[in-house]
């Protein structure tokens, strides 16, 4: 099973695609987009993702990638 990355569209239309795109050709991350995840008070300060039910957060793009892959290493799902 691999981690589950979630990201709003509102987020991705903000600057999160860039990360999207380089998490969704990791083929050990499961990584999908929802219309709103429910996070509007994240989404209008900055970037953000949820990771296996957490929130990640991220200055930019590359803030957020590294965020991602170290709240994965920080927390195995096994």
């Amino acid at each position: 099973m691999n981690p589950m990355v979630e990201f709003c569209i509102t987020n991705l239309a903000n600057g999160a695609q860039t990360a999207y795109d380089i998490l969704e050709n990791d083929p050990n991350i499961d990584v999908l987009e929802y219309g709103c995840l429910s996070f509007c008070m994240e989404c209008a300060e900055g970037l953000y993702a949820v990771v296996n039910g957490d929130l990640v957060t991220g200055d930019d793009a590359d803030a957020l990638v590294k965020n991602i892959y170290q709240y994965i290493e920080d927390n195995p799902m096994w």
